[in-house]
């Protein structure tokens, strides 16, 4: 399996793990507004994940991977806000902060390793 495809899978996983520690968790406002957010910055990181890899131009690639990045941190962000909040159970929050973590630091890299080339 290539890098795209192996990042393009675990990005994906990755969103699916969020909705899924989060979907069971019961309703109220504060929460549902959390819950929202970081639904919806983990699917972006997937889906914009899928859009660096079918780039037209290494120009298109570099935008779209500075949305992941920006993404990927929202997201760790809402993972941190959740932790403090205690919604999540350490050993759920601990597993998606490091999977959280492991991704910004690779789409970080390969956003810095795009900049050369386009830049």
């Amino acid at each position: 399996m290539d890098f795209n495809q192996l990042f393009r899978n675990r990005t994906k996983n990755f969103s699916i793990a969020i909705i899924k520690s989060l979907s069971p968790l019961p309703y109220s406002d504060d929460l549902s507004v959390i819950r929202k957010q970081i639904i919806r910055s983990s699917t972006s990181v997937a889906a914009n994940y899928r859009a660096v890899s079918r780039a037209r131009s290494e120009k298109e690639k570099f935008a779209k991977i500075c949305i992941v990045v920006e993404e990927i941190d929202e997201t760790q962000f809402w993972l941190e806000l959740i932790e403090e909040l205690q919604y999540l159970n350490q050993e759920k929050i601990l597993d998606l902060k490091n999977e959280c973590s492991e991704l910004v630091k690779v789409m970080t890299s390969y956003k810095f390793k795009l900049s050369q080339i386009t830049i």
